[in-house]
């Protein structure tokens, strides 16, 4: 019974998994809080975009350490740490008397998930099974997709009801159930060996100007000229700061993180596969809504309904495509993933000047699907041509590309739609054509990348 998953296990995976459900949950309800809280606050879009970009600043920056708090701490102190953290952070936010205490309880929020989402996935890779692994990092991959799934319904049924501090509210008992079932089992799972390494704080200082740099430039290209000063000079320093990080911690002996396995040709072109994957949800979940709206003039609640069926899809063919994966191998599910979102965005991308609301969730459906069998894979494949021992660093910079793709896709889909519509071409589906465009191309390139990799680790 080798390939039996302990009930220990299960119960671990589950107490982590309901904590990051919780963070990613927050994550995409406040999006639909920002016309409530502009108008409570007295501010502009402009400042209430913080509450996600400083979120997404911490995640970025605390998951890369996720390696060395694996090596330096069990998995019960960094669970139970993390737990608190998010609960402070729930409970600011639940009585914030001013903007600011949003914005602290959100950032204070980011170090819990950042800490909670990459030991979901090393529980799962230090006590599944190979042969069930699969399927497990499927249901990981399901935690985060169902919390993206709901979390804008969630947020728009208890703003429309309750009001926006029940969002963090009705979590924290359920937090608090997960950290007694987290203190409970996670006790009696594998801990592996723990190391005394020093804390790298100059790597640190190095990863957080890096993201900052390029989250804060990316971002602006939105609302600036892409060739400005307040475009280009913080995404140079971004990638100044991410060349010195490289060169730096290949160097080190005990680095922060591992950035020589990104010199395994094969698990880079699978981060690369990872990062398109992500890029074409995020973008997706702004191009559909927004043309229902805009070009259809349907109402927020239709556009939400028409992604909703689609998101839960995926999440629930997630866990069954990992199983395809145990059974067939990863590319059989990966690439028949990969060719039906193709297929979709060519019908979407050729049909852009008239799409109805029954082809979008149709074709939307689809696309999700295609996500559900490739997702999960994806990130279980690339650490496949890892060994054991740097998997975490693997699973970290996976985690990392992942939160850099949420921070960055909205924006550049966003910043397509709105300069092409600059040029008044003469139709205002023409920015949404281009968009889909992007999106069909970086898909094709993906299926390419995944088609040409070799299956030897």
């Amino acid at each position: 019974m080798k390939d039996r998953i302990s009930r220990s296990v299960l119960l671990s995976i589950l107490a982590v998994g309901v904590m990051t459900f919780g963070g990613v949950t927050v994550e995409t309800s406040m999006n639909i809080t920002f016309p409530t809280l502009i108008n409570e606050f007295h501010i502009g879009l402009n400042v209430v975009q913080w509450i996600t970009t400083s979120y997404l600043l911490v995640l970025s920056s605390v998951i890369p350490i996720s390696k060395f708090l694996k090596e330096r701490y069990t998995v019960k102190s960094l669970f139970v740490f993390s737990g608190i953290m998010f609960l402070i952070g729930l409970i600011v936010d639940a009585t914030a008397p001013s903007f600011a205490f949003i914005l602290l309880g959100r950032i204070i929020q980011g170090i819990g998930t950042g800490i909670a989402l990459p030991l979901m996935f090393n529980i799962i890779l230090d006590n599944v099974p190979v042969s069930r692994l699969g399927f497990m990092m499927g249901v990981g991959s399901l935690i985060t997709a169902a919390a993206s799934a709901i979390g804008p319904t969630f947020g728009g049924v208890i703003v429309n009801t309750l009001g926006w501090r029940y969002i963090f509210i009705f979590l924290i008992p359920v937090l608090l159930i997960a950290l007694a079932l987290g203190i409970y089992s996670i006790p009696k799972i594998n801990q592996g060996d723990l190391a005394k390494n020093r804390f790298d704080y100059s790597g640190f200082i190095l990863v957080v100007i890096t993201f900052f740099g390029l989250i804060i430039g990316i971002s602006n290209i939105s609302t600036a000229d892409i060739i400005s000063v307040n475009t280009l000079l913080p995404i140079l320093i971004g990638i100044i700061s991410l060349v010195i990080f490289i060169r730096t911690q290949s160097r080190k002996h005990h680095p922060l993180l591992n950035v020589n396995i990104l010199k395994n040709r094969a698990y880079s072109k699978y981060l690369l596969a990872f990062f398109i994957n992500q890029l074409i949800i995020l973008g997706l979940a702004f191009v559909v809504p927004n043309y229902v709206q805009i070009i259809n003039h349907s109402s927020s609640s239709v556009a939400g309904l028409i992604l909703l069926p689609g998101a839960i899809l995926g999440a629930i063919i997630s866990p069954l495509s990992g199983e395809l994966l145990d059974k067939l191998g990863a590319k059989k599910p990966i690439l028949s993933g990969s060719g039906l979102i193709i297929i979709s965005l060519l019908i979407l991308t050729f049909s852009s000047s008239h799409i109805s609301d029954g082809m979008f969730l149709a074709l939307y459906s689809l696309i999700m699907i295609g996500i559900g069998l490739s997702y999960g894979n994806i990130m279980t494949k690339a650490l496949s041509f890892l060994q054991n021992e740097i998997q975490a660093d693997g699973n970290a910079i996976l985690t990392t590309i992942q939160q850099f793709a949420g921070a960055i896709g909205t924006v550049i889909v966003a910043t397509i739609i709105t300069k092409v519509d600059n040029l008044n071409l003469g139709s205002a589906t023409i920015g949404f054509a281009v968009a889909l465009l992007f999106l069909l191309i970086i898909m094709i390139i993906q299926f390419v990348v995944v088609l040409t990799t070799r299956d030897k680790k």
